[in-house]
């Protein structure tokens, strides 16, 4: 018999069980996956990246300033 596996919900920390009947997982609650969501939206939440990476994905987008 195989125990379900339980997480911490990222925003509080309460328990979660990692199953399909955990509608928010890996949050507990509707509420704490919307704070995560309003921190990623008010950019608390960043994926590091150096200075010059999005310039270089972009460059050739545009012609060159004159």
């Amino acid at each position: 018999m195989s125990q379900t596996p339980t997480v911490n919900c990222p925003t509080c920390g309460a328990p979660v069980e990692w199953s399909a009947t955990s509608t928010f997982r890996p949050f507990c609650s509707d509420r704490c996956k919307l704070i995560d969501l309003g921190a990623w939206a008010s950019e608390e939440h960043k994926i590091p990246v150096s200075p010059d990476a999005e310039d270089d994905l972009f460059s050739d987008d545009l012609e060159p300033r004159h």
